[in-house]
């Protein structure tokens, strides 16, 4: 089942849960405005090159419209679609004020140069600067992209409109980017996790954690798990995977993926398959590279007790139901990894007030919000006797039905 189908599935169960008329079901599900735009570029060696950028805005009745802007070869329009939804849920869940939207330019960054790149980012920004706005639909990074592109999109924004720092979030911190942004969805994988494991008397330190996926998410959740006294036994990364059942050395695992590009090759474990990472033993299982790398086939053979979500839709609806017969606890992807999008709501807010915080600031208020939304999560797990996953989704979408029909929009 691909992301859209099963983000669609999750809503429509929760819309049942939460006894929504079909009217109103249908009016949360399409998308407010999708955009496509022709965007070309001379290239360095003269010769002219078009790409398709596209915008998917999802829902704004909540606040303005967020999320990542990413330049890729294959971009899929449903799964844009799925991810435009899914920033509408997962910023419902996290309690900020904004709705869900997604896009990006079908292009391989790798074979741009720096300049054809502030070219391409320029001229997709000329075309949908009306589009996009502070209170409007606030873009930020995603594959492909990151504080460059979004410095270029600022600056090109602002010749039309003056200087508006807010029009987009995972900036440089020299031009309003926000401090501790780096470790964000990281650090809310940490305080999730915490908060997960307090529910069932239990704490991060002593734990046995897998980490799949080293990239920035993987890589800082690892680095903040071990320093709470969590043992991080496998990791692993697009080069290999690595294992020590006494626990990684992760300061000296960072040390070594930054100088040889990946975890392959480090002398303090011993080299596994990947494919295997995640059937190895452990208590907590952190997905946080790709979606769907939980599926059927290796649901059965998990042995981790919790799994934490820090990738988007890593558990297929069919190993869903697989694992929860076995009784794992699943904390869902839309609550799990929001704290990347809550710390990009503190940039924004810091760029409208022109006040900025420091840094122990920014962390204190995302555990703040993370540990909030786990307890609302689970007051509505309560209410409608379900599990996390569709107690994440039954508070995003009655969250976001509640502001459409104050609005007056319901059809």
């Amino acid at each position: 089942m691909n992301a859209l189908a099963a983000t669609n599935r999750n809503f429509r169960l929760a819309s049942r849960l939460l006894g929504l008329d079909s009217k109103l079901e249908k009016s949360l599900l399409i998308p407010f405005r999708e955009i496509k735009v022709e965007c070309t570029i001379p290239k360095d060696d003269g010769s002219l090159a078009t790409f398709v950028g596209f915008r998917i805005q999802h829902d704004n009745a909540r606040g303005p419209m967020k999320g990542g802007i990413r330049y890729h070869p294959e971009v899929e329009p449903d799964e844009v679609n799925a991810l435009a939804q899914l920033m509408t849920w997962k910023t419902a869940v996290a309690n900020i004020p904004y709705g869900g939207a997604k896009g990006g330019i079908g292009c391989d960054p790798a074979d741009l140069t720096v300049s054809e790149l502030e070219r391409l980012t320029r001229v997709f920004t000329q075309k949908i600067h009306d589009l996009i706005g502070v209170q409007t639909d606030v873009p930020a990074p995603d594959m492909g992209t990151g504080p460059q592109t979004m410095a270029w999109i600022l600056d090109e924004y602002s010749k039309f409109h003056g200087h508006s720092p807010a029009v987009v979030t995972g900036k440089p911190v020299e031009l309003g980017g926000s401090l501790g942004r780096d470790a964000a969805t990281g650090r809310g994988v940490l305080f999730a996790t915490e908060a997960l494991l307090k529910e069932h008397g239990m704490s991060v330190s002593g734990q046995r954690f897998i980490i799949q996926g080293f990239g920035n998410v993987g890589s800082w959740a690892a680095q903040l798990i071990s320093e709470k006294g969590g043992k991080v036994v496998a990791v692993s990364d697009i080069t290999g995977a690595i294992k020590n059942t006494n626990g990684l050395d992760i300061p000296s695992l960072l040390k070594h993926s930054r100088e040889h590009r990946g975890v392959k090759g480090f002398h303090g474990g011993d080299a596994i398959d990947p494919n295997s990472i995640l059937v190895e033993d452990c208590d907590v299982l952190v997905p946080a590279a790709l979606g769907g790398v939980i599926n059927r086939e290796n649901a059965n053979e998990i042995k981790a007790k919790f799994i934490v979500e820090a990738a988007n839709h890593p558990t297929d609806p069919e190993a869903d139901e697989i694992l929860k017969k076995k009784g794992v606890v699943i904390l869902p992807d839309i609550f799990a990894n929001s704290g990347g999008v809550t710390v990009s709501y503190f940039e924004w807010v810091q760029n409208i007030q022109g006040f900025m915080w420091d840094e122990e600031k920014v962390n204190n208020e995302l555990k703040t919000y993370m540990t909030k939304g786990f307890k609302d999560v689970k007051e509505m797990c309560k209410t409608h006797n379900c599990d996390l996953r569709m107690g994440a989704f039954t508070l995003a979408v009655n969250r976001v039905a509640r502001a459409t029909v104050l609005r007056g929009w319901e059809a």
